[in-house]
């Protein structure tokens, strides 16, 4: 019996320590949210980013909130000489929390980290031949999502992509939509979709236009997102991520059924912001 209340009662105090940190979070994040927006970020949001330029008001305001969570539960640090600045930080924080827009901030919960390069570095890579034998040797980079709570970010990158809108290259939207498809436990092209038949008709629609990206790369035709996107399923949603909110309608009329899965999982409608 006086098992069976040990068990119980450590059972009640798993309870109060899950149910109190949580509690805890919230508590915090609202006193995050409650501090005012500085001015000079909004400065540094109109200058840099470009996607902020066109959301609605009513976004903007949502952006602030997740921005200030953001910024206030992620460490960043510069590497290779860069000094951390506000304008650095802020620059990722809004592109990042642009992927949480209208849908419940659970602020990328495996990530704790954000390294910032001043320019494209240099990293290892290995390549598998086969089953067997890998190749090792160092490739230039502009940016990677780990799933061990890291993102590495070149901050001449970030900028360029921050902003302008329309070529359809945004390092931290890339990066931040790895972040997403790994909050299910696997990178796989496939984020935390919800019911099964959200992941069924995610699956039909992205599988098919995957493969039509690959068939066009290999006849050498002009496709609707960059070719990168050809290299695995995570790489596609990467790419399909940075083409729906950089050239959304340029997405949404050459592959609408492409768009339509991207917007209901995002919750928003970039070709309205056009």
């Amino acid at each position: 019996m006086n098992f069976f209340l040990f068990i119980t009662a450590i059972g009640v105090i798993i309870l109060i320590a899950v149910y109190g940190r949580r509690a805890f979070v919230q508590y915090r994040r609202d006193r995050l949210i409650a501090e005012p927006f500085p001015g000079e970020w909004e400065e540094i949001l109109f200058r840099n980013v470009s996607l902020y330029r066109h959301i609605p008001a009513s976004l903007k305001d949502q952006l602030h909130a997740n921005m200030k969570i953001f910024l206030g539960e992620k460490h960043f640090e510069g590497c290779g000489g860069l000094e951390m600045t506000d304008e650095i930080k802020i620059t990722i924080a809004a592109q990042a929390c642009m992927l949480l827009l209208n849908r419940k901030n659970r602020n990328y919960p495996g990530l704790s980290t954000i390294l910032v390069y001043p320019e494209a570095y240099v990293a290892p890579e290995s390549i598998p031949l086969d089953d067997m034998i890998y190749v090792e040797h160092e490739s230039v980079r502009a940016g990677e999502s780990w799933v061990q709570g890291t993102v590495i970010l070149a901050w001449d990158h970030v900028l360029r992509g921050a902003r302008n809108r329309r070529d359809g290259y945004n390092v931290v939207l890339h990066e931040f939509a790895h972040q997403l498809d790994h909050e299910d436990g696997t990178i796989d092209g496939a984020p935390d979709l919800g019911t099964r038949s959200d992941y069924e008709r995610w699956a039909c629609v992205l599988s098919r236009r995957y493969e039509q990206l690959q068939h066009d790369v290999d006849n050498r035709r002009t496709p609707a997102l960059d070719e990168y996107g050809a290299t695995d399923p995570a790489e596609f949603f990467a790419v399909a991520t940075e083409t729906f909110f950089e050239k959304p309608t340029h997405l949404k009329q050459h592959e609408p059924d492409l768009y339509e899965e991207l917007k209901n999982y995002y919750k928003v409608d970039p070709a309205e912001w056009d």
